[in-house]
């Protein structure tokens, strides 16, 4: 999947002032900025990097409640996110969001004819696809026929190669269609997994990014799609400690420093205006959101910049309960029958510590709930969670309220993969950076620190500087393993 936008730089090799060479700016202090001023300073370039909020780690950080530490949502990755897993390396962080030793999802079906029943996704160390057959042989929310049919489509997929711009244009569920997958089929797998790594039910996406997803973490190595999540706050992770690595690597870090334009100096370099001066360098990467940068990017920069205005948005929509008492014993659930998705335990990583139990409910593709005020989705999710969880119906709540992330990602829907630029523009020294580029990803993490990888890594090149260790399988925004 190429995007739409450039392949090379044109223009002169430099700005003509090597001291201006010498000089970088990131604009945005996500996780795609983030990593590409680290690459960058890594390589010897003078790195400043511009973020407009006070904190750094854009849609993926922390906040206090009273005596809590929140997130804003619940974030995980898989083992096969290699680049991800680099950046945690990179800012010493691997230790605080470790990995399963081996994928086991709970799910419970709350509308089950005879009551509520639990099953588990779960692998074994067999070879691929033999890892999961045993726990998709006892699936207990599908039919024996429905999980027949799901080998079958699977091996279907796994011929499939995401980077084919035909599948781009169809939908993932006219595609289950044709391989036999039964409505229940879909919301009890397919779905169950695909909105929460696409932001969107199976009709809503790409087949390109949905074959992306399952192949890269159900159908290459036993152990691909073991989840890890942070077991302290995200803002220890994604700013605290990215801040450090930054402040090592001899990065300058502005703050609140929002890029209110871009333009040429009459040397031939790039200048960054903020509400408090500006920045002259000669290599500029704009790791910001789509439309950022399209109001950012000078005349000529892509072939059609408007059509950075076309990549859609999806939200997000995070519930948080506090209840008096322990009504989970796991660390967290996938559920069906309900409007429930999953339900995560943060009660130690918030730094709750008197015998309650803080859970976070973690909605996608939540057009329906996304406006909705408080009080309303209270009268709906506590029952839910009284439904889903026995011990729930005699406790106290303590407080309950939400986040919500209008656009947390780009919307994955069919034909997006035309529509989003690789890391190079026309105009010399000028790269972009973010999980909504060409990186053959959805919108997660994962896709956010490749495309700083990337970014980072052309920009070297057109300077003619080898970076020594390169993350392996990340460059280029090049497609390899990883998901959600």
């Amino acid at each position: 999947m190429t995007g739409h936008g450039a392949a090379a730089g044109t223009g002169p090799a430099g700005s003509g002032d090597p001291a201006h060479d010498r000089r970088a700016l990131v604009v945005g202090g996500g996780l795609a900025g983030v990593t590409a001023a680290l690459e960058l300073a890594d390589a010897g370039l003078e790195v400043t990097l511009l973020e407009g909020r006070p904190r750094l780690g854009g849609l993926a950080f922390s906040f206090k409640r009273g005596d809590l530490t929140v997130d804003n949502g619940q974030h995980v990755y898989l083992r096969c996110c290699t680049a991800y897993r680099w950046f945690l390396d990179r800012i010493q962080g691997a230790a605080l969001a470790p990995l399963q030793d081996r994928l086991d999802v709970p799910v419970l079906d709350v509308a089950h004819a005879k009551g509520p029943r639990l099953g588990r996704l779960r692998r074994t160390a067999l070879p691929v696809p033999l890892h999961l057959g045993r726990s998709l042989a006892a699936y207990p929310h599908l039919s024996l026929k429905e999980r027949a049919a799901v080998g079958r489509a699977a091996l279907a997929l796994r011929s499939l190669d995401p980077a084919d711009p035909a599948l781009d244009g169809v939908d993932f569920a006219t595609w289950l269609g044709r391989y036999g997958q039964s409505a229940r089929s879909i919301e009890a797998l397919w779905d169950l997994i695909g909105i929460a790594t696409l932001n969107a039910t199976a009709d809503r996406s790409s087949l390109a990014l949905a074959v992306m997803v399952f192949k890269t973490a159900l159908l290459t190595e036993p152990g691909a799609a073991d989840i890890g999540w942070a077991r302290v706050p995200l803002g220890d992770l994604h700013d605290t400690l990215a801040r450090k690595a930054l402040d090592a690597a001899g990065v300058r870090t502005e703050l609140r420093a929002r890029a209110a334009s871009l333009t040429r100096t009459a040397e031939g370099a790039w200048r960054i205006t903020t509400d408090t001066g500006h920045h002259d360098a000669g290599t500029v990467v704009l790791a910001v959101p789509q439309r950022e940068a399209h109001a950012l990017l000078p005349a000529g920069a892509l072939d059609d910049a408007d059509t950075l205005l076309d990549i859609g948005t999806a939200p997000i929509l995070n519930v948080h309960v506090v209840y008096d008492r322990k009504v989970l014993r796991q660390p967290f659930f996938a559920a069906l029958g309900t409007p429930v998705q999953w339900v995560f335990d943060r009660t130690e990583a918030s730094g709750l510590t008197d015998g309650g139990q803080y859970l976070a409910l973690s909605q996608s593709a939540a057009q329906d709930d996304i406006d909705e005020p408080v009080a309303v989705l209270r009268e709906k999710y506590l029952p839910e969670l009284e439904r889903l969880l026995p011990a729930a119906r005699g406790a106290k709540v303590r407080d309950f309220f939400v986040t919500r992330e209008r656009t947390a990602t780009f919307d994955p829907a069919p034909g997006v993969g035309r529509l989003r630029p690789g890391t190079r523009t026309h105009a010399h020294g000028l790269y972009l950076a973010g999980a909504w580029t060409a990186t053959g990803w959805p919108a997660t993490m994962e896709g956010a620190v490749r495309s700083g990888i990337g970014a980072a890594h052309h920009a070297l090149a057109a300077l003619g500087r080898h970076h020594e260790h390169p993350p392996p399988g990340c460059v280029g925004g090049t497609p390899s393993r990883s998901a959600a």
